[in-house]
């Protein structure tokens, strides 16, 4: 292989590896609840009532689970790579599970709209089902994240009244982007970023109409 092909290589990895950090399946109750804001009426509370909710949930929904699956990461000694080992992504998806348990429980504590604490639910019923699913088999939770945002999308378009074409476009970009980027870092198979995209449309899309 030439030198040119192997830094050729090396970028295509180092991008993956970025698109994968930077839509981490975390960001998922965050771009809700961001969405939300943009297109229904409760745009109209105040930027500071707004902000305070945004920040609860990006504390324990991003900024907690991120660090703590962190710290356990470091403790083990493991590496990124070995962490999305299937055997041992349990104690990882508990954590996130129970930071994402919690914040839904300091939401209804807070008495902030039902519509909103629904969304961080539904990022939580996404990761206990692939929880579930990662017992036989591993399945990609950050495409699982963005089909959540495809299935809110399409429920919001729905409830709020607007047309989310444009919206989808995007996300289904993002996903085949994201997918792609999984895969070149060979952390799952095509079928398993497929999976996990339909896992979260289907999740949020029920879990929004029904809870």
């Amino acid at each position: 292989m030439s030198e040119k092909s192997i830094s050729r290589e090396k970028a295509i990895i180092l991008t993956a590896r970025v698109i994968s950090m930077l839509f981490t399946p975390f960001y998922l109750p965050l771009v809700g609840l961001m969405a939300l804001f943009m297109f229904s009426y409760l745009g109209l509370m105040p930027w500071g009532y707004k902000l305070q909710v945004l920040t609860l949930v990006y504390l324990f929904t991003i900024l907690l689970p991120t660090v703590l699956i962190h710290l356990y990461r470091r403790y083990q000694g493991w590496t990124l790579i070995e962490l999305g080992h299937k055997e041992r992504r349990a104690v990882p998806y508990v954590i996130s599970i129970l930071c994402y348990f919690f914040c839904v429980y300091l939401m209804d504590m807070m008495h902030i709209p039902h519509f909103m604490g629904t969304i961080v639910a539904v990022a939580m019923a996404i990761q206990v089902v692939c929880a579930l699913i990662n017992v036989w088999w591993k399945i990609s939770t950050h495409t699982a994240a963005i089909g959540g945002v495809a299935g809110s999308l399409f429920v919001f378009g729905e409830v709020f009244g607007f047309n989310p074409i444009w919206w989808l476009i995007v996300v289904m970009i993002l996903a085949g982007i994201l997918g792609s980027s999984r895969m070149i870092l060979r952390q799952h198979s095509l079928a398993q970023v497929v999976a996990g995209f339909w896992v979260g449309l289907i999740c949020a899309f029920f879990g929004l109409i029904y809870l």
